[in-house]
Order: C-alpha cells, then sequence, then structure tokens
C-alpha cells in the first residue's frame, strides 16, 4: 500500500480537478474542429482570430499590444502573422501617431470580404458544436463564466472585466 497515494485518494475526486479537465479537453476539441474547419475554407485558425477581433474592433483597427493581449499568439508570432496578413493585403499596419513605438494592426477592405467568405460556414459550425448545443440559458452563463475566468488569467483582454472581477 503506497501512503501517499491514500492521501492524495480524496482529492483526486475534488470538483476542481473535474471543471479544469474538462476545461482543457473541450478547449483542445473545439480548437481541433475549428482549425480543420478554417483550413479548409483556405484560412489558418491563428489569423481567423486575428482577423474576427480587428473586424469586430472600432473602426476595425486595434494597438498590436491590444491584440497580443487579446489573442493567444506570442507577440513575436502575432508580428509575424500580421506580417502574412500584410502581404496577403488582408490587413495593414499603421504607426500609431502617440507612441512611435506602437502600430496598429487594421483589417482591409479585402481581409473584411475574406471573412464574409469563411463565416457562414463557420458560424454553422458554432452552432453544430457549441451554442447550438446549449440552451439560451446555459449560454448566457457560459459566457459571463467564461468572461470571468478570462479576467484573471488574461487580465489585458478586458480591463473593465478584470476590474469588477477583482473588486469581487
Amino acid at each position: 500500500m503506497d501512503p501517499a497515494g491514500d492521501a492524495a485518494a480524496p482529492m483526486l475526486a475534488d470538483d476542481r480537478l473535474t471543471a479544469m479537465g474538462l476545461l482543457v479537453e473541450t478547449a483542445a476539441g473545439v480548437t481541433d474542429v475549428f482549425e480543420r474547419e478554417l483550413e479548409g475554407l483556405g484560412i489558418s485558425g491563428s489569423a481567423f482570430e486575428v482577423m474576427i477581433r480587428l473586424a469586430r474592433s472600432p473602426e476595425r483597427r486595434l494597438r498590436m499590444t491590444e491584440l497580443a493581449a487579446q489573442s493567444t499568439l506570442t507577440n513575436s508570432g502575432l508580428t509575424r502573422l500580421v506580417d502574412r496578413l500584410d502581404q496577403a493585403g488582408l490587413v495593414t499596419r499603421e504607426p500609431c501617431e502617440t507612441d512611435r513605438r506602437g502600430f496598429f494592426a487594421i483589417l482591409t477592405p479585402a481581409g473584411l470580404a475574406k471573412l464574409g467568405g469563411v463565416l457562414p460556414s463557420h458560424l454553422h459550425t458554432v452552432d453544430r458544436i457549441l451554442t447550438g448545443v446549449l440552451d439560451p440559458d446555459e449560454l448566457d452563463v457560459l459566457l459571463r463564466a467564461l468572461r470571468k475566468v478570462r479576467a484573471v488569467v488574461k487580465p489585458t483582454s478586458d480591463p473593465a472585466v478584470a476590474a469588477a472581477v477583482a473588486d469581487g
């Protein structure tokens, strides 16, 4: 008999481990489905992530630092991706007038058109594997919960929510 194993046994049934495991497994599964779907539509998952964030931002633009905070990419990975999207005519970069070191990434009309071609299929997939399997109330709870967790693990992605979570 292993005394250390016996001591760990009650912790192995902890719902926190179940929650973490389900979150990681679900995120990986969703990512796999989306990556395959988007690749079939001629766009990488990371390119879609950047372009959709730009499309949903005011004036279809974000500072590179804000875009990095909101994405799953490293700063260098984001820079390389934006360079490739710029070369493809889907995104442009403009210097920030108030910060000589800062740049904005801006979705071009061609980038918006590319998203327009991808979104119908993508939204069908989102509905098939996520929103369509949840009741409206469940989706609302999920969105609120994910925003709270994101505010803790990536506070720069949404400072307003992070401040509210920190205030309790």
